[in-house]
């Protein structure tokens, strides 16, 4: 690689357009350099090698034997850097990053995931289902899911819809459940790290927490789902995690209505950085599967 040093970049590609075109003029259309920046970046690449590289001739330049095999070695050369930029274009395109909480991805999204590379098999999609939130200014992450009050500073932040909970139970236990009051007799699965609490819920209703009983705890939300389908008790669910398992069966709502929590889901994206086309498809996939679901977007 040493040899790279002898000669700018600027010659090497003026002596390979200038042996594949033929003459200065097209060379400098290509390059978008005059005629005479061509010829001047030729001769300092000959005064530094120490070889003559192209006979002028008045129909245009004539590469040397020197001239020809450098040329063919160099057009080689671009050749294959010109491929490994448009690869790492094309990467870039075809490839999306998104950010969103476990529970989503594992209660809505991936579920539904299919149906999205059904349409564009051509993008690629990657899951980051850490807890934490990214930043998508400083990450390779193209798109983010937040639940939360918002709107958030330094990014692109579009708000998707509500953040909605209700109570969720096996269909036999919801047989014991007539009223909100009747929540006071059954087991109530908590989730430890949620935000959200059955006050939200049982407000409205002239209830509070205090009524509800113990029963099983756990530190992840999609794991009090599984428990509240196999009737371990009654679960205060994200209104989107609990969709396809309503409609085939396996866990229902005893109580319609659904409590807003002040907050709302966002799609979050960088702040400096304009939208691709991948990330522009699957926002707009993402907004067709909630409002087939249901969900108020917007």
């Amino acid at each position: 690689m040493h040899n790279l040093n002898r000669v700018h970049l600027s010659g090497l590609k003026a002596i390979e357009a200038v042996a594949r075109l033929g003459t200065l003029a097209r060379a400098a259309d290509e390059l978008q350099v005059s005629p005479g920046a061509v010829s001047q970046r030729i001769a300092k690449a000959e005064g530094a090698l120490g070889v003559v590289l192209f006979e002028r001739r008045p129909g245009g330049m004539a590469p040397t034997s020197a001239g020809a095999a450098m040329a063919g070695l160099l057009t080689s050369g671009f050749g294959q850097l010109s491929a490994a930029v448009g690869e790492a274009v094309r990467d870039r395109r075809a490839s999306l990053v998104v950010s969103v909480a476990p529970i989503f991805a594992a209660r809505w999204l991936v579920q539904r995931l299919p149906r999205f590379s059904g349409k564009h098999p051509e993008i690629r999609v990657r899951i980051d289902s850490a807890v934490g939130l990214v930043d998508p200014n400083t990450s390779d992450v193209d798109l983010c899911l937040r639940v939360g009050k918002g709107p958030y500073p330094d990014v692109r932040a579009e708000r998707l819809f509500a953040h909605r909970v209700m109570p969720v139970c096996a269909p036999e236990m919801a047989e014991r459940l007539r009223t909100p009051a009747d929540l006071a007799h059954v087991p109530i699965i908590r989730d430890l790290n949620s935000a959200i609490d059955w006050n939200t819920w049982l407000a409205p209703e002239g209830l509070d927490a205090s009524i509800l009983g113990p029963g099983p705890e756990f530190s992840d939300g999609s794991l009090c789902f599984d428990a509240a389908m196999g009737g371990a008790g009654v679960f205060l669910a994200w209104e989107t995690l609990d969709l396809q398992a309503m409609a085939a069966g396996r866990v229902v709502a005893p109580f319609a209505r659904r409590a807003p929590t002040g907050q709302s889901y966002w799609l979050v994206s960088a702040r400096d950085r304009s939208p691709g086309d991948a990330q522009r498809y699957f926002m707009r996939w993402m907004k067709d599967e909630l409002r087939a679901d249901g969900i108020a977007v917007g």
